[in-house]
This record gives C-alpha cells, structure tokens and sequence, in this order.
C-alpha cells in the first residue's frame, strides 16, 4: 500500500507544482476590452498602458473605475490504453465573477503623478470537478502493475478531484515628466502580492466489496510578492503618438501554507508548510503608435514582448529544470483597434489581438495550460456628463487546441505510465466589461 500511496503523491506533484509563467493580464481598463491596443492612449487608462503618455493630460486630477467578469472553460480529450472507453472528456471552469481596477492621473505643469491597482495575473479559479488524466492513468497503470496484472480498471472506481487559484494583486505608483511639447518621459514601480491554492483528492475503491485501494489529499496555499521597476517614453508629434513602456523582470518567490499533505517528508515534499518555489513575473515591452485620421476617427496598432524564457519558473514535473526552459521562445502580442465618434456623446469601438506562446510538451500539463489565440473586442464608450465617461466592452477569445502526444518509454511515457497517450487542449473565454472614468 504505501508503493500505492508513492504513486498518487507523485502526480499531485506533477499537478500542482506549476506555479509560473504565462499568467499576465493586460485586460485592466475596459477601453482595452472594447479597443484592444491601448499602449499609446493619452487618457486616464495610461496609467498602466502607457504611463509616460499621462504628461499630456490636461492640468486637473483623473479618476478611473472598471469592473470586469471573465467566464472560461479549459477542456482535455485525453486519450489512454488503459481507459475502457478510449478517449475521455475532462471539462474544468474557471471564472473571475469580479475583477476590479482602479486608475488615477494628478496632472500639474510638466508633471503628473499616476497610479493603478488592479489583478495584474493569475488564472482565476479552476476546478476539474471529474479529476484530471493524470490523475486516473497514472493510478490505473500504477494499481494495474503492483498487481501484477489482476487489478484492471473495469473492477474499481476512482474518485478524484483538482481545483485551484491563482490571482496577482498589483499596486503601481510612478510620475511621468513632459521634457517638451513632443516628448515625456516616466520612471515608477508596482507592488506585486501572489495568492493561490490547490486542493486535490484522489480515491479508489474496489466494485466487490468498496475496499479502499488508495487515498490521497492536500490542500495548499502559496503566497508572495515582488517589485516590478517600470519605466516609460512618449513622443507625440502632430497626429502621430508613440508610446514605449518597459517592465522589468519581478522576482518572485511564492511561500507553502500547508493544511493537508499526504506525504510531507517524502513524495510531496516540494508542498511542505514553508517551502518556496520561484514564480517570477516576466520582463514585458509594449511599443504602440496611434493615428488620428480626423477629429472623428482614430486608430493604434501595438506590440508586446514578454521574455517568459528568463523568468524563473517551478520545475517541469520529475526534473530539476525549471518550465521556462521548455519554452520555445517568448511570448509575442500583436494588437490593433480603431474607435469612430458617432457624436458628442457616443463613441464605438473594435479591435483584434494575436496571442502567440512558445510552447511545447514539456511546458504543458493538465492544470497549467495555454493555447495560442486571437481575440477580438468591441464595444463604446458614452459621455453621460461633460466630466464623466461610461465604457462598456465583451470581449471573446478563439483558442487553438494544443495536441500533446507522448509515445510509449520504459523512462517515462505518458504521466510516468510507460505507456503511450494523448491529451488534446482546449479553452474558451469571454469577458464582459464595465467601467467609469472622471476628471475632477
């Protein structure tokens, strides 16, 4: 039995050690939800998209309040020998019901003060309510092996569940100062705090008589936090604007809270109450240019770079090399968005995203993965009075599944099973966006 337990502690280690990378949100501001490229913009939203572009507000003191919902599914077509049905469906939730964000500008003379909070990563909550592939092969195969073969899956049932969370918290502060009429420049910092938890069980028992043939638990809360140095340009020439932002690579290490653990001085050791696990936040570069075609139209086309190959990450699963290392390359963003004036008091709005990871098999994991995708969004925005602002947005991300095969290895093989097996990955998102931007 505890050859048994050995087997199920080892892949909750594989669940749950993936905390890092990938986790960034740019989605703070609904203009960004209903425009989608927003790092040359010149109003109370650059604060974070384009804080040295804030030296050319107007004199007077800017407020911003955005709410957001987000709804997603994160799907496995998992494929397995050992599976009497073949192929199995493995559906996980995640949503953030309420994701708020704040902006503020204090513009006086050549100088303006801004700041931001808002979520700045995290994945949201996720639950597997029906487990995880890795989870049900890897006991299968390891129940079917210990018994030499006489404990096949058609003659016990396996129970077993995963969820999560991960959420970011960010607080920045900076000033931006305009040099000339043309160009500013911005230095500031965010405060960045990490919370998340994994919960996972796995039980088995046998049809004849409900014997238990294994019972795994843990319930573990990580913590952390870390700065990012920020800085920014901005140079502004006739109907052109061009905005710059650079973040810094965040050190972060992320601390072990540890309620439940099956095997704290052995298998599961990695998750024992104090230990850290690096989950650094990647250096980002934003460059933007916006065009005022006339006093009604406006558009911006923008680009990001995340250098997620130098951020330190928690080991790939069974290794001691840490999951940035199994990147490809880093992640590349490309953005563009228009908005049209209808009148005074209306404004429309859309724009298109294209996310693109260097992923690859060793990155991916059934808890921790990413798809390339595109994104679109649209919506307006309302002038309800002279000084205060409505945005609404939706926006609706399109996945592109990642197929994951692994061949069969007496080394290793699909979850450690030495068997081959195939998990196919699939998402959905969709984003609603509410907010209010005012100048005193």
């Amino acid at each position: 039995m505890k050859k048994m337990t050995l087997i199920g502690t080892l892949l909750l280690i594989a669940t749950c050690s993936n905390a890092g990378g990938l986790l960034t949100n740019t989605n703070q501001h609904v203009a960004f939800l209903r425009m989608l490229s927003r790092g040359a913009t010149l109003q109370v939203d650059g604060a974070y998209y384009n804080p040295a572009g804030t030296a050319f507000l107007e004199n007077g003191l800017y407020f911003s309040l955005n709410g957001q919902s987000a709804y997603q599914t994160r799907n496995i077509d998992a494929t397995f020998s050992m599976f009497p049905e073949g192929t199995r469906h493995y559906k996980g939730t995640a949503s953030v019901p309420i994701m708020p964000s704040a902006f503020m500008a204090y513009k006086k003379g050549d100088w303006t003060l801004s700041g931001f909070a808002g979520m700045i990563g995290g994945g949201g909550k996720a639950s597997f309510d029906t487990g995880l592939p890795m989870f049900d092969s890897k006991v299968m195969a390891g129940i079917y092996s210990l018994s030499n073969g006489l404990i096949k899956p058609d003659v016990y049932t396996i129970s077993s569940s995963m969820a999560g969370k991960q959420f970011i918290y960010g607080a920045q502060l900076g000033v931006a100062y305009r040099i000339n009429s043309n160009l500013s420049a911005y230095l500031g910092g965010r405060m960045n705090y990490f919370s998340g938890n994994y919960t996972g069980y796995v039980t088995t028992r046998l049809k004849s008589n409900d014997a238990s043939l294994l019972d795994i638990e843990l319930d573990c809360d990580q913590t952390g936090w870390g700065i990012t140095p920020i800085f920014g340009l901005d140079y502004k020439i006739g109907r052109w604007n061009i905005g710059a932002k650079y973040e810094m690579r965040t050190l972060l290490n992320i601390e072990n809270t540890t309620e439940k653990n099956s095997d704290p001085e052995g298998a599961l050791s990695d998750f024992k109450d104090g230990v850290n696990t690096p989950n650094d936040i990647p250096a980002m570069l934003s460059i933007a240019t916006s065009y005022r075609f006339t006093d009604r139209l406006r558009a911006s086309v923008e680009y990001h770079f995340y250098d997620d190959k130098h951020a330190g990450m928690a080991n790939i699963p069974g290794t001691n090399i840490g999951k940035q290392h199994a990147l490809t390359h880093g992640t590349n963003e490309y953005l563009a968005g228009a908005e049209f004036d209808l009148n005074k008091t209306v404004t429309v709005s859309a724009g298109i995203q294209r996310t693109d990871y260097g992923l690859s098999n060793n990155y991916e994991s059934d808890t921790s993965f990413s798809c390339d995708s595109y994104s679109i969004g649209f919506g307006g925005a309302i002038k309800l009075l002279p000084k205060l602002t409505m945005n609404i947005a939706y926006f609706w991300t399109n996945y592109s599944d990642y197929t994951k095969a692994v061949e069969a290895s007496s080394t290793g093989g699909y979850n450690g099973t030495t068997l081959a097996g195939t998990n196919v990955y699939s998402r959905t998102n969709k984003v609603f966006g509410l907010g209010f931007d005012y100048k005193f």
